[in-house]
């Protein structure tokens, strides 16, 4: 049987390190059961980020650009930060725009995901983008995006590429074949 908890008490947060993107806080909690740990999480912004799962003639449209993080090339799905102001759909239309040069007519929020939550607290939006157009619009990335189609018929075999690891976009491709096998 599940036991109910009480939200540990927060006694103290300190920012211990920070930098152009990241602010990590040491978090001192204490539990309902007197028990005190120290926690460390990256403190996220409130703005928030989108991904999009564009469909296009039968195919997703995938992106393929350059990691930091793996310091490899790295196919997923369009991404972005939610501008200041800007509404979390409004944000998906333009991110693929910038990234794969369309935009789309219908855009259906698919689920919200927590990104490693027991250390960071910012959610992702993810999306499916039917009835796309072509429009482009200046992005920040710093050199073009290769956009790859993929058949919708053939999602399984994405799951085996090797360049397709991220587990947001391995995500995101579970909740638009929900979302297509519905339809």
């Amino acid at each position: 049987m599940s036991q109910r908890h009480h939200k540990p008490e927060i006694l103290h947060t300190e920012v211990v390190a920070k930098s152009r993107l990241f602010q990590i806080e040491q978090v001192h909690l204490k539990f309902s059961n007197g028990v005190e740990r120290q926690y460390e999480r990256m403190k996220g912004g409130s703005r928030g980020a989108v991904m999009v799962v564009p469909i296009h003639q039968g195919n997703m449209l995938l992106a393929r650009e350059y990691a930091a993080g793996t310091d490899n090339y790295e196919l997923g799905f369009p991404k972005g930060l939610i501008d200041p102001g800007e509404q979390a759909i409004e944000a998906a239309n333009r991110e693929l725009q910038e990234e794969i040069g369309f935009g789309a007519r219908k855009l259906t929020l698919l689920k919200e995901l927590s990104l490693a939550p027991g250390y960071f607290s910012s959610k992702m939006q993810i999306f499916i983008a039917e009835d796309l157009y072509e429009s482009r619009l200046e992005g920040d990335e710093p050199e073009p995006i290769d956009v790859v189609p993929w058949a919708l018929a053939e999602w399984e075999a994405l799951l085996e590429n090797s360049d397709f690891s991220e587990s947001r976009s391995v995500s995101a491709l579970f909740l638009a074949q929900k979302h297509l096998q519905l339809k």
